[in-house]
């Protein structure tokens, strides 16, 4: 990480340990965010791409276990470091087996986590692999749908609803599910959403000019991806 400017997400509901997290960070050279609660770091991390995230488990909304849980749920590779109070093992086998990368109980050394952070961005986030769709290769590491010579980059929540609708290839995926899936159970918008990202998905797939990949509307029902 030492030389290698990141985008980071830091979620932290005390304001002093937040703004000592960012101001640390941001004289690192990185480009920091703060998030002061798990929903606001739910949307952050969908919506933008991060290298890393630095995830205190005591949220006052959403606890940082189920944050990373539904980070994972939603495809979500992102290499998670989790800040807490607590100490006990089996607390952080809790964490860690909910998808977190790594764990800093608090009170900790800055050094020893810009060291934790560099060390998680040599080892990385084990990576869904790239796979090819008929004349559409997928590569979720670089968010890109590529056609020929012709390539795009989808938003991590396009990305996870490729994914979700590619992983029921030909199977009529619900708007229910999709929204649980990509938007999470909590979500509390309309399933409108589920068609303008559909709309955005359609357009880069007729941007790269793919022949034989499409996303078909189920009626009554949701989405299918159709691979020909």
């Amino acid at each position: 990480m030492y030389g290698d400017r990141v985008k980071i997400l830091v979620v932290e509901d005390e304001p002093r340990m937040a703004r000592m997290l960012q101001r640390g960070l941001t004289e690192e050279g990185h480009q920091v965010d703060v998030c002061q609660n798990g929903e606001a770091a739910l949307r952050q991390a969908v919506d933008v791409a991060y290298d890393a995230i630095v995830l205190d488990w005591g949220q006052p909304d959403v606890d940082g276990v189920t944050v990373v849980r539904e980070l994972r749920a939603r495809h979500l590779v992102t290499p998670v470091l989790m800040l807490t109070a607590r100490g006990a093992t089996g607390e952080k086998v809790t964490g860690l087996r909910a998808g977190a990368d790594d764990y800093l109980v608090k009170p900790f050394d800055f050094d020893e986590l810009l060291a934790r952070l560099e060390a998680l961005r040599r080892r990385g986030a084990a990576p869904l692999p790239e796979r090819t769709l008929g004349d559409v290769r997928l590569d979720p590491r670089r968010r890109t749908l590529t056609c020929g010579s012709l390539d795009v980059t989808l938003t991590a929540r396009e990305l996870a609803l490729f994914e979700e609708l590619s992983s029921q290839q030909g199977d009529a995926v619900s708007r229910t599910r999709l929204l649980n899936r990509v938007w999470g159970a909590d979500f509390d918008g309309t399933g409108n959403v589920v068609d303008v990202y559909v709309g955005y998905v359609r357009t880069k797939l007729e941007r790269i000019k793919s022949a034989r990949v499409s996303i078909e509307a189920v009626r009554g029902v949701g989405y299918r991806l159709v691979v020909t």
